[in-house]
This record gives C-alpha cells, sequence and structure tokens, in this order.
C-alpha cells in the first residue's frame, strides 16, 4: 500500500478518514479533513483511491501545507450494497484498508460516512471485540433540554438482543459518559414503556436485575421522552427499539426546525426582530443538528471506529474527526476492557442482524 505525504507538522494524532463513504464524496471528506487539520492536533490519513484523491486534494489545498495523507484503496461499498456480500467481495475497500491502519495502530481510530451495515461488519471483522463482549453497540449522542447530550445504545448494530448484551450496553455506555462526556457519575436507564420494573417485555424484564446488579448508578425504568428531557445521561436499549428511537427523533428535530423557520418567516417583520430570531433559530438549528454531533461511535471493538450519516456534510465529518480524536484520548476501550474483566463470564452469542 502507498502513502503519500501532503503536510506534517508537531505531535498528532492521527485519525483514518474513508474518503469515500458519504453519499457526494469525496467533497465532504476533503473539506472536513481540511477543516480539521487546521482546527485540531490530529494528521487525517485519507483511505481511497490515491490518483483522484490527490488531484483534488492538490485543487483544494494549493500550496497549504496540511498534515494529510493518502492510503490508496481501490473499492468502495456503496450505500446499497448487502453488508456481508460486500465485505467478503471488496478486499481493497476504504473501509477493510482504513480499518487495518487501526489495527496496526498507525492511526487511532477510524471514521466513515459509509453503508452502516458493512461498516459495522467489516469492524467486527478486521478489529475484533474487546474481550467481555458479545456484540458492539452502535452509540448515539441525542440532544436533550439540559444541553448535555444522552448517551442511547444500542441504535442498531444488534436488531436481537439477550439480557446479558443490554448489561455489557450499559457498561459500556457508562465508561463513554465518564470518559467522553465527563460526567462523573452517569445516570444509567434501560428504555422501556413504563418506570415500574415489572413494566416492559421479556428482555427488559431479564435485564432489570442485571444492570440494577452493576457497578453503576442504575436508575431504572425510563421511557420514550426521556430521551430528551434530561433524565438518564445513558439510555440502554437493543438495537431495533434504538434505531428507531434515534430515527424518530432526527425526524421531529427536522419537523420543529422546518415549522420554526416557518413560523419566524411569518411573523417577524422587524429588521431588528429578524436577526435576534435568526440567532436564536439558528442556536436552535445547531442543538438538533446531528451533524453537530459527530459520527456514533462502535463500542466494544478492538480499536475506535465512527459511523456517521450518508448524507454527511463537511461539518459532520469534522465533527467525527473532532469525536473520535476525544475518544482516542480518553482510554475508552481500556476502560471497558477492565470494567467487564470484573464481571462474570457470559456465553457467548451470536451477531445479530444489522439495522441498515
Amino acid at each position: 500500500m502507498s502513502a503519500s505525504m501532503l503536510g506534517h507538522s508537531g505531535p498528532l494524532v492521527d485519525i483514518a478518514l474513508d474518503a469515500y463513504g458519504s453519499d457526494k464524496a469525496p467533497e465532504p471528506e476533503i473539506r472536513g479533513a481540511i477543516q480539521a487539520c487546521k482546527s485540531l492536533p490530529v494528521r487525517v490519513h485519507m483511505v481511497g483511491p490515491e490518483p483522484e484523491l490527490r488531484d483534488l486534494l492538490d485543487e483544494h489545498l494549493e500550496d497549504e501545507d496540511l498534515p494529510i495523507i493518502i492510503h490508496h484503496a481501490s473499492e468502495r461499498i456503496g450505500m446499497e450494497e448487502k453488508a456481508a456480500h460486500a465485505v467478503r467481495s471488496k478486499k481493497d475497500s476504504s473501509m477493510r484498508v482504513g480499518l487495518k491502519l487501526v489495527r496496526e495502530k498507525k492511526v487511532a481510530a477510524f471514521v466513515t460516512a459509509g453503508n452502516t451495515g458493512a461498516a459495522m461488519a467489516t469492524a467486527k471483522m478486521v478489529l475484533g471485540a474487546i474481550p467481555g463482549v458479545d456484540r458492539p453497540a452502535l452509540t448515539a449522542r441525542m440532544p436533550t433540554s439540559t444541553g448535555t447530550p444522552c448517551v442511547l445504545l444500542d441504535v442498531g448494530a444488534n436488531v436481537d438482543c439477550k439480557a446479558y448484551n443490554l448489561e455489557q450496553f450499559a457498561i459500556m455506555g457508562d465508561v463513554f459518559a465518564r470518559s467522553v462526556l465527563k460526567i462523573a457519575r452517569p445516570r444509567v436507564g434501560l428504555l422501556s414503556i413504563g418506570e415500574e420494573e415489572s413494566k416492559g417485555n421479556d428482555l427488559t424484564r431479564e435485564a432489570f436485575p442485571l444492570l440494577k446488579a452493576l457497578p453503576i448508578h442504575f436508575i431504572g425504568n425510563v421511557e420514550g421522552r426521556d430521551i430528551f428531557n434530561g433524565a438518564a445521561d445513558v439510555i440502554v436499549c437493543d438495537g431495533f427499539v434504538g434505531n428507531v428511537a434515534l430515527k424518530t427523533g432526527e425526524g421531529i428535530g427536522r419537523l420543529f426546525r422546518d415549522l420554526l423557520r416557518e413560523s419566524l418567516t411569518r411573523t417577524v417583520t422587524a429588521q431588528v426582530g429578524a436577526m435576534l430570531s435568526r440567532k436564536a433559530f439558528n442556536d436552535f438549528r445547531r442543538r438538533l443538528d446531528y451533524n453537530e454531533y459527530g459520527g456514533a461511535p462502535l463500542l466494544g471493538v478492538r480499536g475506535a471506529c465512527f459511523i456517521g450519516h450518508g448524507s454527511s456534510t463537511e461539518v459532520a465529518i469534522y465533527n467525527s474527526i473532532r469525536v473520535a480524536l476525544e475518544f482516542a484520548r480518553a482510554g475508552v476501550n481500556a476502560s471497558i476492557e477492565h470494567e467487564l474483566a470484573n464481571l462474570p463470564g457470559r456465553h457467548k452469542g451470536q451477531v445479530g442482524e444489522v439495522a441498515e
């Protein structure tokens, strides 16, 4: 594999970026990488077809000297491809090449806005699981009324789970909230249809006593509204429920944004009032915009893998690199492994179906 250096400066954290992940790749990836290299102590390793990437980077950089490296990968996994087939057949995909850099410890993390199922399957295959983790969990940071995001997991890596999977998710979410969000004692809740321990389905009722026995601040069952009201810092669920909750939240956020814009346009006429309202609206939009939160970490694999939306903008790419940097500095995986080592052994399960 050839690698071409376009710039270098200082002691930097190395982050690999799938240059051909997003729907509009590689433009958002290139712009996001450039912004990250200008603002953050990172060296970005862009993975994709080298000749094409070099030409495009030369156009964007002109004479700028930034710490960006190109790693050649001849194949791209498309959004419409079946994850299992793509992972098996495309051995030189940008995802596989980027994750190999993580495995070989040449970079601290890998970021992609590509096919979610393929990214998760490739990460599980290339990196493997942390000891004590039966199934890695895709983790999202959800906006709340308090201004501090709520960690929701799993949001799609496993649509079918056992109670001990949720137990492991709770440990991983607790570590993530403490290490990255700097919450000293995260409140961990189990997503259900009522606060009482007896409420829910077989999975939540079986998981409840397991979470209650963990050395975490378990607050019991929480409901869907608690994802956004700040009642919990970490909320645990299976990937089917979590993926529905995540995408419902994104849809509601866009609805509120559109309705507010329409209302402001219709009612604000004075120039000063319009300027103030526009500032408030922009602040409101940022708090709901997934682009501001960056990619979702796949917790439980031996390395840092962040998966963003296919529609990621350059802002989303920049923020994904930023959160990958925070994750790597915090030593999240080492903490997860340490916490899980204190739990009794669990039966190994099969990797579940992935939510697209």
